[in-house]
Parts: C-alpha cells; sequence; structure tokens
C-alpha cells in the first residue's frame, strides 16, 4: 500500500497544487491527470528523491506503513518508467534487464543463475533470444519492453509512471499499457498521464491535478 498524505510542491511560498491525500492499492492503479504545470511529474520527483533544486516537496509518504521519505533515493524501492526508456547504449540488451536485478538473486554471484532470470523474464515479453542484441537494434516496443523488465526484476515495492505510454503508436500503445498492469498487479501503482485512454486501461482511480491553492484533495 502507498500512502500519500497532505503531499504537495512547492516553489519558493507557492504550491503547484492543493496538498492532497491519497492510498494506493496493489490491483487498483490511481491515475493523477492534469494541464502540464499542474506537477505531476515532480510530485513523482519527489517520492523518488530527484526533485529538482528551486523545489521542495512536504506532506508524509507511507510505503506498507512505513515511510519513505527519509530513506536515501536508491534504497526506496520505489521503480519508474519515463516517456523515454532510458537504456543504457555500452549495454547489450540482457545487461541492461540485470543492471536492476539484486545483486543476491540467484545465490549470489552465480551468473548462470542470473542469466536464466533473465532470459525467463525476457520470453514472458516476447523477446526470447534478444539477450546479447544491441538496444540501437531494437523497435520502439521492444525497448519499452526491455524498460519495463528492468524496472520489474529491480523489485520494487511500488511502481511509478511517468507517461510512458506517450511516445507509442497507438497499436503498440494499447499492447504495453496492458503488459504493463498486467506485471503489476501485485503493486501500487501511480500513473502520471495527460491521455485519458490510459486512465481507462488502468481501470482504477483517477485524480485531477490543477495548480490552484486551496484546501486538501483526497483520492
Amino acid at each position: 500500500m502507498l500512502d500519500l498524505r497532505d503531499v504537495t510542491i512547492r516553489r519558493g511560498d507557492d504550491r503547484l497544487f492543493a496538498p492532497l491525500t491519497c492510498r494506493v492499492a496493489p490491483g487498483r492503479p490511481l491515475t493523477v491527470m492534469g494541464p502540464s504545470g499542474a506537477g505531476k511529474s515532480s510530485l513523482l520527483a519527489w517520492l523518488t528523491g530527484v526533485l529538482p533544486a528551486g523545489l521542495a516537496g512536504e506532506g508524509e509518504v507511507l510505503l506498507d506503513g512505513a515511510p519513505v521519505l527519509d530513506l536515501p533515493a536508491h534504497r526506496r524501492r520505489l521503480g519508474i518508467l519515463f516517456q523515454d526508456d532510458l537504456l543504457f547504449p555500452h549495454m547489450t540488451v540482457g545487461e541492461n534487464v540485470a543492471f536492476g536485478q539484486p545483486p543476491n538473486v540467484g545465490g549470489g554471484p552465480d551468473r548462470a543463475a542470473r542469466r536464466s532470470r533473465i532470459e525467463q523474464a525476457l520470453a514472458r515479453v516476447e523477446l526470447v533470444g534478444f539477450a546479447d542484441r544491441d538496444p540501437s537494434t531494437l523497435s520502439g516496443g521492444e525497448r519499452a519492453r526491455v524498460a519495463l523488465l528492468r524496472v520489474l526484476l529491480s523489485e520494487p515495492r511500488a511502481l511509478l509512471l511517468d507517461e510512458p505510454f506517450s511516445k507509442l503508436d497507438m497499436t503498440l500503445r494499447d499492447r504495453f499499457r496492458s503488459l504493463v498492469f498486467q506485471s503489476a498487479t501485485h503493486l501500487p501503482v501511480l500513473l502520471v498521464s495527460h491521455d485519458a485512454q490510459d486512465s481507462v486501461a488502468a481501470d482504477g482511480d483517477v485524480l485531477e491535478l490543477r495548480p490552484i491553492q486551496g484546501h486538501g484533495r483526497n483520492c
């Protein structure tokens, strides 16, 4: 369970949005929508510990009942997918997938066990035999699937989505939406988007975020 309590982002003395309180449960994604500048991506950046200078977050964030904001970014275990896949060009597909994998998986340094896990993961997203491929040879949809696997194999406790479907064509977008939400039914999922079809595919709750002053919003 991901809980946000009286959360907002400030630029100086000004709030980007009214404080919000939300509970995001596994299997019930929350889609946060709103115009550019409303603070949607800034909210995710704050949650993951990478909020740009000049902005500050406030409020309380709990993951499975434990506070996360006092943890360093790499220990929060919040997986995130962006608009861009951000694959490492100097690594193979398999190496990209393995980058997020905890080092103790498969008996510590057992490379065979790690390789087997990577190949099994690739097979689940119809990328059998792709482990040694160069990311530059992949299509947009294939790159998106590799980015998803990299996040999921890091074993996150919640999944954050920063418009990861927006750069795919409509056919690929529908398939990738289904893949993401089916792969993350065991996780709290927080999606920010401009596209109403994303919220339809998520089949969860929707919060409209607006850049206004005012009282807290609940979801």
